[in-house]
């Protein structure tokens, strides 16, 4: 197979695991070795990654790094946002939204530059490699797939620093010791696992959270927001209009301050097994339920309730990688076609660790306070239909009840 590789597109961070890559697939494959690193958000330098790149032999020219945030939020972010997509009733995705796009611009970049593979650093215990190779074959199903983790040795962090010293690789002081959780960031949130996570029954200790205050640290006194709909997205924040990604950054800086997003989650991995992990999603804990509030009063009980009944489905599809799938767009079609008339602004309360709607309005509101009234409705609604309503209900129920008296 190395005799049929000459050039490999990487998802580079520029990190330890990803350096010894780019050295191990030139040795190995002896392949030229073009580097891709996305800007998704993650509050990271990102120029020294190029730097690592260019003494590690890679042309100038073959060294991406591409600004993905307003494209992360716009065609991903808000897309499964308007799913109302949770993971097992609580995971919002951040990284596993993030993954379908990296894939994509890989791709991309491959057939730009004649590549014959793409190649990642996820493990293989992990679902990212699942989630990645998805992507890739959804997109280029002749791609040829390089994933170290399942093809060499070095199977410890100290095999990784014996290998990247021994090639003149430089190693930060920080991973030189055992590390005591990994991490993933984005704009949508920030995800640890491992170490000193990995006993369930063991609190998350303060220092592993980065993008939030500790909820009892955070202001004593609540701060009121606004969020402004059109058709399903976030359009402005407190009256003031926003890109999609200006919006979530607004909002991650609300949520840190007040300590809002922290989620401690056994989940089940796509490949089997279970995992413990702590996810930080400040911006986003916010924007779900404020969707989730202007759809209470702009969207039909019939198409709220089958919503509901898809979203588990929806973000199943997203977590175990098959964003590109046909099931996930037309689902996704569904989704927007549902989003036409989800317009107007949600009032929020955001105080020590919670979001808090305390209000929506919008000029497409299906409720009705002439209908809904305890006081005098002046005939809008006729209450004497309720007898019909209830009796049509009750029968199956009472021709039941008699049977079982026999």
């Amino acid at each position: 197979m190395s005799e049929d590789i000459k050039r490999v597109v990487l998802a580079y961070s520029g990190g330890l695991d990803t350096s010894v890559i780019l050295k191990w697939l030139q040795q190995h494959y002896g392949c030229e070795v073009v580097t891709f690193t996305a800007d998704l958000g993650q509050g990271e330098e990102l120029e020294p990654a190029r730097k690592k790149a260019e003494m590690a032999g890679v042309k100038p020219e073959h060294i991406f790094i591409d600004d993905l945030r307003e494209e992360f939020v716009k065609d991903y972010v808000f897309p499964m946002m308007r799913a109302n997509a949770l993971y097992e009733g609580l995971y919002l995705l951040g990284t596993s939204i993030a993954r379908p796009l990296i894939a994509k611009r890989q791709i991309e970049i491959a057939k730009m530059v004649n590549a014959d593979a793409v190649s990642h650093g996820a493990t293989g215990k992990g679902n990212d490699q699942v989630r990645f190779e998805l992507g890739y074959y959804a997109l280029n199903p002749d791609i040829k797939v390089i994933a170290p983790w399942r093809e060499w040795d070095l199977t410890s962090r100290t095999k990784l620093i014996e290998f990247a010293e021994a090639h003149q690789i430089p190693v930060s002081k920080d991973k030189r010791g055992e590390a005591p959780f990994s991490t993933d960031a984005n704009l949508l949130h920030t995800s640890s696992e491992g170490k000193v996570l990995e006993d369930p029954w063991d609190e998350v200790p303060d220092y592993v959270y980065s993008r939030t205050v500790n909820p009892e640290d955070a202001p004593d006194q609540p701060e009121t927001i606004t969020i402004d709909f059109e058709r399903g997205d976030g359009v402005a924040l407190n009256g003031e209009a926003c890109s999609p990604a200006t919006l979530l950054t607004k909002l991650n800086e609300l949520g840190r301050k007040h300590g809002i997003g922290r989620l401690d989650l056994v989940e089940n991995r796509f490949v089997g097994m279970k995992s413990r992990g702590m996810y930080e999603t400040p911006g986003g804990t916010i924007y779900a339920l404020a969707h989730r509030g202007i759809e209470q009063i702009t969207l039909d009980r019939g198409a709220a309730h089958l919503k509901d009944e898809l979203a588990p489905r929806y973000a199943e599809l997203v977590y175990n990688g098959f964003w590109f799938s046909p099931e996930r767009e037309m689902l996704q079609a569904a989704v927007n076609y549902s989003q036409e008339k989800v317009t107007g602004t949600v009032r929020l309360k955001l105080y020590k660790g919670q979001a808090i709607v305390t209000g929506r309005k919008s000029p497409y509101s299906l409720y009705s306070e002439k209908v809904v009234t305890f006081e005098d409705d002046q005939g809008a609604y006729d209450q004497r239909d309720a007898a019909g309503f209830i009796k049509l209900n009750a029968l199956r129920l009472r021709l039941l009840g008699r049977r079982d008296q026999i």
